[in-house]
Protein backbone atom coordinates (compact mmCIF):
# COMPACT_ATOMS: atom_id res chain seq x y z
CA UNK A 1 0.00 0.00 0.00
CA UNK A 2 1.41 3.06 -0.99
CA UNK A 3 2.42 5.44 2.11
CA UNK A 4 1.80 9.77 1.22
CA UNK A 5 4.18 12.11 1.29
CA UNK A 6 4.45 15.84 0.64
CA UNK A 7 7.16 18.53 -0.73
CA UNK A 8 8.39 21.15 1.20
CA UNK A 9 9.77 24.05 -0.72
CA UNK A 10 11.10 27.14 1.61
CA UNK A 11 12.41 29.10 -0.98
CA UNK A 12 14.68 31.86 1.03
CA UNK A 13 16.72 35.25 -0.73
CA UNK A 14 19.74 33.08 -0.32
CA UNK A 15 18.87 29.50 0.11
CA UNK A 16 16.22 27.01 -0.57
CA UNK A 17 15.55 24.29 1.38
CA UNK A 18 13.19 21.36 0.45
CA UNK A 19 12.37 17.93 2.09
CA UNK A 20 9.50 15.62 1.89
CA UNK A 21 7.80 14.86 4.86
CA UNK A 22 5.16 12.79 6.23
CA UNK A 23 1.80 13.48 7.48
CA UNK A 24 3.24 13.09 11.37
CA UNK A 25 6.15 16.03 10.35
CA UNK A 26 8.68 13.73 9.85
CA UNK A 27 11.34 14.87 7.55
CA UNK A 28 12.44 11.60 5.65
CA UNK A 29 14.95 13.16 3.01
CA UNK A 30 15.95 17.12 2.62
CA UNK A 31 18.64 19.01 0.91
CA UNK A 32 19.49 22.99 0.56
CA UNK A 33 20.61 25.11 -2.91
CA UNK A 34 21.58 28.33 -3.58
CA UNK A 35 18.86 30.35 -4.69
CA UNK A 36 20.05 33.00 -6.84
CA UNK A 37 17.63 35.69 -6.35
CA UNK A 38 19.54 37.90 -8.88
CA UNK A 39 19.59 35.58 -11.04
CA UNK A 40 16.51 34.51 -13.62
CA UNK A 41 13.72 32.54 -12.61
CA UNK A 42 14.01 29.75 -15.19
CA UNK A 43 17.31 28.91 -13.94
CA UNK A 44 16.16 28.96 -10.34
CA UNK A 45 13.19 26.69 -11.57
CA UNK A 46 15.22 24.38 -13.67
CA UNK A 47 17.83 24.25 -10.43
CA UNK A 48 14.56 23.34 -8.32
CA UNK A 49 13.21 20.98 -10.40
CA UNK A 50 16.86 18.77 -10.68
CA UNK A 51 16.85 18.88 -6.96
CA UNK A 52 13.46 17.59 -6.96
CA UNK A 53 13.85 14.58 -8.93
CA UNK A 54 17.15 13.62 -6.56
CA UNK A 55 14.76 13.89 -3.66
CA UNK A 56 12.03 11.64 -5.42
CA UNK A 57 15.07 9.16 -6.04
CA UNK A 58 15.57 8.59 -2.53
CA UNK A 59 11.98 7.23 -1.44
CA UNK A 60 10.98 4.45 -0.95
CA UNK A 61 9.11 2.67 -3.35
CA UNK A 62 5.58 2.45 -1.76
CA UNK A 63 6.24 6.35 -1.16
CA UNK A 64 3.91 8.68 -3.31
CA UNK A 65 4.35 12.43 -3.35
CA UNK A 66 0.73 13.53 -2.80
CA UNK A 67 1.10 17.64 -3.17
CA UNK A 68 3.74 20.37 -2.31
CA UNK A 69 3.79 22.96 -0.49
CA UNK A 70 5.64 26.72 -1.01
CA UNK A 71 6.96 29.27 1.64
CA UNK A 72 8.69 32.24 0.04
CA UNK A 73 8.46 35.79 -0.25
CA UNK A 74 5.30 37.85 -1.06
CA UNK A 75 3.64 34.66 -2.09
CA UNK A 76 0.11 35.21 -2.40
CA UNK A 77 -2.17 32.37 -1.90
CA UNK A 78 -4.85 33.23 -3.65
CA UNK A 79 -2.89 34.23 -7.14
CA UNK A 80 -0.39 31.23 -6.53
CA UNK A 81 2.63 33.92 -7.32
CA UNK A 82 5.54 36.04 -5.69
CA UNK A 83 4.32 39.29 -6.54
CA UNK A 84 7.14 42.08 -6.14
CA UNK A 85 8.99 40.07 -4.15
CA UNK A 86 11.67 42.54 -2.35
CA UNK A 87 15.62 41.30 -3.31
CA UNK A 88 14.95 38.74 -6.09
CA UNK A 89 15.08 39.93 -9.87
CA UNK A 90 12.22 37.25 -11.24
CA UNK A 91 10.14 40.19 -12.28
CA UNK A 92 6.55 41.47 -10.34
CA UNK A 93 4.80 38.44 -10.74
CA UNK A 94 6.82 34.92 -10.56
CA UNK A 95 4.26 32.11 -11.10
CA UNK A 96 5.74 29.62 -8.55
CA UNK A 97 2.14 27.44 -8.34
CA UNK A 98 1.16 27.68 -12.10
CA UNK A 99 4.65 26.11 -13.11
CA UNK A 100 5.26 23.54 -10.35
CA UNK A 101 1.41 21.89 -11.16
CA UNK A 102 2.57 21.63 -14.96
CA UNK A 103 5.09 19.66 -14.20
CA UNK A 104 4.05 17.66 -11.21
CA UNK A 105 0.10 17.48 -11.60
CA UNK A 106 -0.59 17.38 -7.68
CA UNK A 107 -2.47 19.74 -5.40
CA UNK A 108 -0.14 23.08 -4.63
CA UNK A 109 -0.25 24.91 -1.66
CA UNK A 110 1.52 28.45 -1.47
CA UNK A 111 1.83 31.07 0.98
CA UNK A 112 4.34 33.66 2.09
CA UNK A 113 7.06 31.91 4.20
CA UNK A 114 5.84 33.46 7.69
CA UNK A 115 2.62 32.12 6.92
CA UNK A 116 4.01 28.89 6.38
CA UNK A 117 6.09 29.42 9.67
CA UNK A 118 2.62 29.46 11.39
CA UNK A 119 1.21 27.14 9.82
CA UNK A 120 4.36 24.75 10.49
CA UNK A 121 3.97 25.42 14.46
CA UNK A 122 -0.13 24.59 14.13
CA UNK A 123 0.17 21.30 12.85
CA UNK A 124 4.23 20.07 14.08
CA UNK A 125 5.35 22.50 16.74
CA UNK A 126 4.49 25.16 19.60
CA UNK A 127 0.97 25.52 18.40
CA UNK A 128 -0.53 22.04 18.20
CA UNK A 129 -1.78 22.76 21.21
CA UNK A 130 -3.18 26.69 20.71
CA UNK A 131 -6.39 27.95 18.51
CA UNK A 132 -4.78 31.82 18.74
CA UNK A 133 -1.16 32.79 18.25
CA UNK A 134 1.30 34.59 16.69
CA UNK A 135 4.22 33.60 14.64
CA UNK A 136 6.91 35.88 14.51
CA UNK A 137 10.31 35.39 12.00
CA UNK A 138 13.23 37.65 13.64
CA UNK A 139 15.51 37.22 10.51
CA UNK A 140 17.04 39.29 7.85
CA UNK A 141 13.28 41.20 7.72
CA UNK A 142 10.44 40.63 9.87
CA UNK A 143 7.79 38.23 8.82
CA UNK A 144 4.66 37.28 10.72
CA UNK A 145 1.75 34.45 10.82
CA UNK A 146 -1.26 34.80 12.60
CA UNK A 147 -3.41 31.48 13.67
CA UNK A 148 -6.70 32.89 14.76
CA UNK A 149 -9.90 29.96 15.51
CA UNK A 150 -7.43 27.27 14.68
CA UNK A 151 -6.76 28.85 11.15
CA UNK A 152 -4.07 31.22 9.26
CA UNK A 153 -5.30 34.62 8.70
CA UNK A 154 -5.36 35.48 4.94
CA UNK A 155 -6.93 38.37 4.49
CA UNK A 156 -8.90 40.21 1.77
CA UNK A 157 -5.93 40.23 -0.42
CA UNK A 158 -3.76 37.16 0.60
CA UNK A 159 -1.21 39.70 2.67
CA UNK A 160 -2.42 39.95 6.07
CA UNK A 161 0.01 39.84 9.01
CA UNK A 162 2.64 42.04 7.81
CA UNK A 163 3.55 43.09 11.54
CA UNK A 164 7.01 44.23 9.80
CA UNK A 165 5.84 47.14 8.15
CA UNK A 166 3.88 48.82 10.70
CA UNK A 167 5.60 52.16 11.10
CA UNK A 168 7.12 52.79 15.04
CA UNK A 169 8.69 55.51 14.51
CA UNK A 170 7.56 58.31 12.62
CA UNK A 171 10.30 60.88 12.72
CA UNK A 172 11.54 62.51 9.92
CA UNK A 173 14.78 60.96 10.84
CA UNK A 174 13.17 57.52 10.80
CA UNK A 175 14.86 53.97 9.19
CA UNK A 176 13.92 53.42 5.50
CA UNK A 177 12.86 50.42 4.86
CA UNK A 178 13.52 47.98 1.51
CA UNK A 179 9.81 48.36 1.15
CA UNK A 180 9.62 52.27 0.10
CA UNK A 181 8.44 53.49 3.59
CA UNK A 182 10.20 54.98 6.68
CA UNK A 183 10.52 53.56 10.53
CA UNK A 184 8.83 50.05 9.32
CA UNK A 185 8.94 47.52 12.55
CA UNK A 186 11.46 45.27 10.94
CA UNK A 187 14.04 48.32 10.64
CA UNK A 188 14.17 47.83 14.24
CA UNK A 189 13.30 44.33 14.95
CA UNK A 190 15.42 41.99 12.59
CA UNK A 191 18.69 41.15 11.99
CA UNK A 192 19.25 43.61 9.79
CA UNK A 193 17.52 46.13 12.22
CA UNK A 194 19.91 44.91 15.25
CA UNK A 195 23.10 45.46 12.99
CA UNK A 196 21.71 48.83 12.20
CA UNK A 197 21.15 49.55 16.11
CA UNK A 198 24.70 47.86 16.92
CA UNK A 199 26.64 50.13 14.43
CA UNK A 200 24.89 52.93 15.88
CA UNK A 201 25.74 52.09 19.06
CA UNK A 202 29.69 51.18 18.02
CA UNK A 203 29.58 55.50 17.43
CA UNK A 204 28.23 56.64 20.60
CA UNK A 205 29.42 53.89 23.28
CA UNK A 206 33.69 53.71 24.40
CA UNK A 207 33.28 49.73 25.42
CA UNK A 208 35.31 47.17 24.28
CA UNK A 209 32.99 44.87 22.14
CA UNK A 210 33.81 41.59 19.91
CA UNK A 211 31.44 43.23 17.50
CA UNK A 212 34.08 46.34 16.37
CA UNK A 213 36.00 43.78 14.45
CA UNK A 214 32.77 42.39 12.38
CA UNK A 215 32.00 44.00 8.94
CA UNK A 216 28.10 45.16 8.75
CA UNK A 217 27.93 42.19 6.04
CA UNK A 218 29.26 39.63 7.86
CA UNK A 219 27.40 40.63 11.29
CA UNK A 220 25.03 37.51 11.38
CA UNK A 221 21.67 37.41 14.02
CA UNK A 222 23.90 34.41 15.84
CA UNK A 223 27.23 35.84 16.20
CA UNK A 224 25.22 39.21 17.85
CA UNK A 225 23.52 36.45 20.05
CA UNK A 226 26.41 34.71 20.84
CA UNK A 227 28.40 38.09 21.88
CA UNK A 228 25.14 39.18 24.56
CA UNK A 229 24.84 35.53 25.78
CA UNK A 230 28.46 36.36 26.90
CA UNK A 231 28.27 39.51 28.08
CA UNK A 232 28.95 41.77 25.20
CA UNK A 233 28.08 45.20 26.38
CA UNK A 234 27.13 46.85 23.09
CA UNK A 235 25.05 43.64 22.17
CA UNK A 236 23.26 43.68 25.20
CA UNK A 237 22.15 47.57 24.88
CA UNK A 238 21.10 46.53 21.27
CA UNK A 239 18.85 43.36 22.60
CA UNK A 240 17.95 45.82 25.42
CA UNK A 241 16.54 48.32 22.68
CA UNK A 242 15.39 46.05 20.30
CA UNK A 243 13.15 44.03 22.70
CA UNK A 244 11.36 47.67 24.09
CA UNK A 245 10.31 48.44 20.50
CA UNK A 246 8.93 44.64 20.03
CA UNK A 247 7.57 44.51 23.14
CA UNK A 248 5.31 47.89 22.61
CA UNK A 249 4.52 46.13 18.84
CA UNK A 250 3.01 43.43 20.19
CA UNK A 251 1.24 44.94 22.73
CA UNK A 252 -0.90 46.53 20.13
CA UNK A 253 -1.06 43.25 18.13
CA UNK A 254 -2.67 41.98 21.31
CA UNK A 255 -5.21 44.86 21.47
CA UNK A 256 -6.23 43.57 17.84
CA UNK A 257 -6.16 39.87 18.14
CA UNK A 258 -6.12 38.46 21.80
CA UNK A 259 -3.14 35.65 21.06
CA UNK A 260 -3.06 33.03 23.66
CA UNK A 261 1.13 33.40 22.57
CA UNK A 262 3.84 34.62 20.46
CA UNK A 263 6.27 32.40 19.28
CA UNK A 264 9.30 33.78 18.15
CA UNK A 265 11.94 31.92 15.76
CA UNK A 266 14.92 33.12 13.35
CA UNK A 267 18.28 34.28 14.11
CA UNK A 268 17.71 36.93 17.13
CA UNK A 269 15.68 34.52 19.29
CA UNK A 270 19.28 32.08 19.50
CA UNK A 271 19.57 34.76 22.40
CA UNK A 272 16.86 33.27 24.13
CA UNK A 273 16.14 35.29 27.24
CA UNK A 274 18.39 37.92 26.81
CA UNK A 275 15.73 38.73 24.48
CA UNK A 276 12.48 37.13 25.84
CA UNK A 277 12.97 38.80 29.37
CA UNK A 278 12.97 42.30 28.29
CA UNK A 279 10.51 42.01 25.49
CA UNK A 280 8.13 40.33 27.68
CA UNK A 281 8.58 43.14 30.42
CA UNK A 282 7.76 46.09 27.73
CA UNK A 283 5.20 44.28 26.50
CA UNK A 284 3.56 43.76 29.89
CA UNK A 285 4.28 47.55 30.57
CA UNK A 286 1.87 48.45 27.33
CA UNK A 287 -0.80 45.81 27.88
CA UNK A 288 -3.96 46.57 27.50
CA UNK A 289 -4.71 45.96 31.88
CA UNK A 290 -7.06 42.73 30.25
CA UNK A 291 -3.76 40.72 29.04
CA UNK A 292 -1.51 41.44 31.50
CA UNK A 293 -0.19 37.90 32.32
CA UNK A 294 -2.07 35.99 30.22
CA UNK A 295 0.22 36.04 26.89
CA UNK A 296 3.05 33.74 26.75
CA UNK A 297 6.13 34.73 24.87
CA UNK A 298 7.85 31.62 23.33
CA UNK A 299 10.49 30.53 21.48
CA UNK A 300 10.35 27.61 18.78
CA UNK A 301 12.10 24.76 19.77
CA UNK A 302 11.25 23.01 16.26
CA UNK A 303 14.56 20.90 14.91
CA UNK A 304 17.06 23.06 12.85
CA UNK A 305 16.05 22.03 9.37
CA UNK A 306 12.20 23.02 10.22
CA UNK A 307 11.67 25.22 7.50
CA UNK A 308 10.41 22.95 5.24
CA UNK A 309 8.06 21.78 7.98
CA UNK A 310 5.99 25.18 7.37
CA UNK A 311 4.94 24.37 3.39
CA UNK A 312 4.53 20.89 4.14
CA UNK A 313 2.27 21.17 6.47
CA UNK A 314 0.62 23.89 4.01
CA UNK A 315 0.21 21.22 1.52
CA UNK A 316 -1.07 18.36 4.15
CA UNK A 317 -3.71 21.13 4.98
CA UNK A 318 -4.59 21.45 1.36
CA UNK A 319 -5.18 17.39 0.79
Amino acid sequence: MKKGVVLGIDIGGTYTKLGLVDSSGQILNSTTFKTGAKGAFADFFQRLQIEIEALQSQKKTNQELMGIGVGAPNANPYSGAMENPPNFRWGTIVPLAASLKEVYRVPIALANDANASAVGELEFGLGKEMKNFVVLTLGTGLGSGIISNGNLLIGQHGMAGELGHVNVDSSPNARQCNCGLQGCLETYVSVTGIRRTIFELIAEMRDDSSLRRISFDDMTGELISDAALQGDPIALKAFKQTAETLGVQMADTAAHLDPEAFILLGGLSKAGEILVTPTVRSMEQHLFEAYRGKVKVLISDSPGNNSVLGPAALAWRKL
